[in-house]
């Protein structure tokens, strides 16, 4: 398999460490086989810079240090050492884990007090006998273990989970053990992450606040603390109980079974034309779309192999993030993105749904806002530098407290600029991974004649 198929990947982070080793490389892969051949301290991670083909090899991960966003970087972290739950006996376990099962601290292993090791760094360097975390050394059946602080007690074993058990039994569809598309519909019962983290009950705000409350997110089925999907990740994921670890992606196997065709495959718009599958690949003003598998001329995290089930096929319109109808990024440089027009379906459905007696909201259109633009309740969901906004109620590709529930009065609908925290103007999130937010592309009303 691929060399690095055993790291984690995140984009555009960089991690504060001070043992680590420069190298040239020409990619990624070379920079993986640096870190493996590593003889100056054990490499747990790497950093590699697109731009200057940099390869620095890293005694820590993201678990133990801090990090800071760097647009250009990418850092792959050994899964190995970011697995809180064990495989089998556990020998190849490298989590953190440093207290036996009776809650007793371990002694490290270097050390000879209170009790001699027969098992030190010297004599197995390769079994990972670092600090005083919970190791296997010997292949005990019983699984990892330590010598502990206590005098009167010479070792003990450690509770370590077992990575099976986060999948208890694999059913088909939506309500089993497994997931179609991106498990947006997924509703099994896995409450660990991929590195065997519990995850974060929904209904509580610790140790991580958020704003994914159930009674607004009553479709999401946000139950106990099961991996969900309900801010189109590419999979499920959680919060965990970790106070160090915000949130992880869920290990849910992907169903053998194909996902039902419920009608995906509309060649007009109806609705948000979420299900829309038609050929339309130029914007409303007339720019050729982008192709969804490239990333020129803009950077973006639509990736098809990531969302399978959104339609993502060559440059055709399409609306994956919920927006208000299909879009595409352009093949312009200066314009980041731009919605499409798409044929209306059947006008005779619509006109039998506009009988029903609901009324119609039509939103405010105002290119403008007054003082610093708290009470603006336009439409505009672009920032000065033509980037699309989120939406308030997302966390992709930002994780933010600007939510609907915790500014109640700030009208924070769909990804509409708003101003909820009295900053200098109306202001949004954006979508895109590298840009957290940016003010909008809004004139104060007194700027322009009034008509």
């Amino acid at each position: 398999g691929d060399i690095l198929d055993d790291y984690s990947r995140t984009d555009g982070v960089w991690i504060l460490t001070q043992n680590k080793q420069f190298y040239e490389t020409n990619n990624e892969r070379d920079c993986a086989d640096k870190c493996e051949a590593e003889r100056n301290f054990t490499c747990r991670a790497f950093l590699f810079t697109r731009k200057k083909l940099q390869c620095l090899t890293l005694a820590e991960n993201a678990k133990m240090t801090v990090t800071f966003t760097s647009t250009d970087t990418v850092l792959y972290e050994k899964k190995i050492y970011l697995m809180q739950c064990k495989r089998g006996i556990g020998t190849d376990y490298r989590g953190t884990e440093a207290k036996t099962r009776r809650g007793i601290p371990c002694q490290k292993w270097a050390e000879k007090i209170p009790h001699k090791p027969n098992y030190t760094p010297e004599k197995h360097p390769n079994a990972g006998l670092e600090e005083n975390y919970c190791r296997n050394p010997d292949a005990d059946e019983s699984g990892p273990w330590c010598y502990t602080t206590d005098p009167a007690t010479r070792f003990d074993y450690c509770a370590i989970p077992e990575c099976e058990d986060q999948i208890t039994h694999t059913g088909e569809g939506p309500t089993g053990e497994c997931m179609q598309c991106n498990g947006e519909d997924y509703r099994g019962e896995v409450s660990r992450t991929e590195s065997g983290l519990e995850c974060q009950r929904w209904d509580v705000q610790e140790p991580h606040m958020h704003g994914f409350i159930l009674k607004h997110y009553p479709e999401k089925d946000l139950k106990m603390n099961y991996c969900r999907n309900p801010d189109g990740e590419p999979r499920p994921w959680c919060f965990t109980t970790n106070p160090n670890k915000r949130w992880e992606y869920c290990n849910i196997p992907r169903c053998i079974t194909p996902p039902a065709v419920s009608g995906l495959d509309s060649q007009c718009l109806s609705g948000r034309g979420e299900d829309y599958r038609g050929r339309i690949a130029i914007t409303e003003s007339g720019n050729a779309c982008q192709h969804w598998n490239t990333q020129f001329p803009h950077k973006h995290g639509w990736i098809p192999d990531r969302y399978l089930c959104k339609g993502l096929e060559e440059n055709y319109c399409r609306n994956p993030d919920g927006e208000k109808k299909p879009w595409c990024y352009t093949t312009n440089s200066s314009i980041r993105w731009e919605y499409c027009t798409i044929p209306p379906c059947d006008r005779t459905e619509q006109g039998i749904a506009g009988m029903n007696n609901v009324p119609v909201q039509v939103p405010l259109r105002e290119e403008c806002y007054r003082d610093k633009g708290q009470s603006y309740r336009g439409t505009a969901s672009v920032t000065v530098s033509g980037k699309k906004c989120q939406a308030w109620s997302s966390m992709f590709p930002h994780r933010h407290i600007k939510t609907p529930d915790r500014f109640p009065d700030a009208d924070l609908r769909d990804n509409y600029c708003r101003n909820p925290d009295g900053d200098s103007s109306p202001w949004c999130f954006t979508t895109d991974p590298n840009t957290i937010w940016e003010y909008c592309n809004l004139k104060r009303c007194d700027d322009h004649t009034q008509e």
